[in-house]
């Protein structure tokens, strides 16, 4: 396998690495980034986002009819490593997630809104699947459509959680019960956010950051605006996680905590003696700078496959455990390594890299449970990649 870029795609990065240089900003940039917090929900972050659509840049690999240049996948993942490494918003969620899914799948009158605002930078979606009995299982979701005919459409009825952008999104992609079967009883819909069925209360993690729980109230919505085939939904959803697997961990934050860590260890003292000279802490520098060089191969292993127009269903489930354990592993390493103050939360005084590793132990939570827990991707593994059992 060639991990090398080419000339083309060398020239590329370095013309986006100087369009965020040249765009820098403080309301759009964050200098600590962590993986899901790079979201879209300021005005600022949005006129970001149409700048990224009027280079071009927003759906490079799509078809040329729904306005994309059929470029290699391996552009987008360029454009997402910078703007990770910068900490800007991602484009993942209508790009990679629901934009692909609808020109897979979509009906005509679904690709011709949706496709052309998507690559547009116009429009936010949230995800709707977790519920309160359906976290890792899904597929157990019980959020009921009530097929109404005389409308022609579904009224849906019941409540999700853990939807993070619901409070900013301007389209609810969300997961329903039309039919008895646990998976053939799903079906994909697609939501005005402002919808007046909606009761949207906010929950906060350890993390800081905001996500909710989203109430629906008798919300109607028209068989133009379910996702596919009725009763498909749950394939859909799977094709779906496997690109936010990857979609949601780039490889950009975790590089930048490494560098961070390797700059303090190089720079601190203890008892008088640079830290770096503990074989230890070298030890364990060590190990994490591999661990990283490993979480770049499995996310080539990825790319590779899904250049193949292949779903790399099991591919993803392997880089997306190493990916969120490895960003738990660098914080509890830094705070091991930096002692009490490694506490101290940002804006603190005297706390170590004004508080970033503190925060990012908090944050990284979230990184093994979002997008499918470890235990979820375990049994992928174990499932596909090994003819083995599942072990729930």
């Amino acid at each position: 396998m060639d991990f090398d870029l080419s000339e083309e795609e060398l020239t590329f990065e370095k013309e986006v690495v100087a369009f965020l240089e040249a765009n820098h900003s403080d309301e759009v940039m964050d200098p600590n980034p962590e993986h899901l917090s790079q979201t879209v929900e300021t005005s600022p972050k949005r006129a970001f986002m149409r700048k990224l659509a009027d280079q071009g840049w927003l759906g490079m690999s799509w078809p040329k009819e729904y306005g994309g240049q059929e470029k290699s996948g391996i552009y987008d993942f360029i454009l997402t490593e910078a703007l990770a490494r910068y900490g800007t918003p991602q484009p993942g969620k209508g790009v990679g997630i629901v934009g692909k899914t609808i020109i897979r799948n979509g009906n005509d009158e679904l690709k011709a809104y949706f496709l052309p605002r998507i690559i547009r930078g116009e429009i936010e979606f949230a995800i709707g699947y977790s519920e309160p009995q359906a976290g890792s299982d899904a597929a157990s979701m019980q959020l009921k459509a009530q097929r109404d005919e005389a409308r022609g459409g579904w009224v849906l009825s019941g409540h999700k959680i853990w939807t993070t952008s619901a409070h900013f999104a301007d389209w609810y992609w969300v997961g329903a019960r039309t039919g008895e079967h646990k998976h053939k009883g799903i079906t994909l819909f697609l939501i005005p956010m402002d919808h007046e069925g909606f009761e949207i209360h906010p929950t906060y993690t350890i993390g800081d950051e905001r996500t909710n729980e989203v109430f629906f109230n008798n919300v109607f919505v028209p068989d133009s605006h379910v996702v596919g085939e009725v009763g498909r939904g749950w394939t859909y959803i799977c094709e779906a996680l496997d690109l936010e697997r990857f979609a949601m961990l780039p490889v950009g934050p975790v590089e930048m905590k490494v560098k961070g860590l390797i700059e303090y260890v190089r720079e601190a003292t203890l008892d008088g003696e640079p830290l770096a000279k503990d074989p230890v802490v070298r030890m364990t520098i060590a190990k994490l700078r591999t661990d990283l060089e490993v979480a770049r191969k499995l996310q080539r292993k990825v790319i590779s496959e899904a250049l193949k127009n292949r779903v790399p269903t099991l591919e993803a489930a392997m880089y997306k455990m190493w990916q969120s354990q490895l960003g738990q592993r660098i914080a509890n390493a830094a705070l091991d390594l930096m002692g009490p103050d490694g506490q101290l939360k940002p804006g603190q005084e005297e706390a170590p890299v004004d508080g970033r590793y503190e925060r990012s132990y908090r944050y990284t939570v979230v990184d093994t449970i979002g997008g499918g827990t470890s235990e979820v991707q375990k049994n992928i593994i174990a499932g596909r990649g090994l003819g083995l059992p599942k072990t729930f």
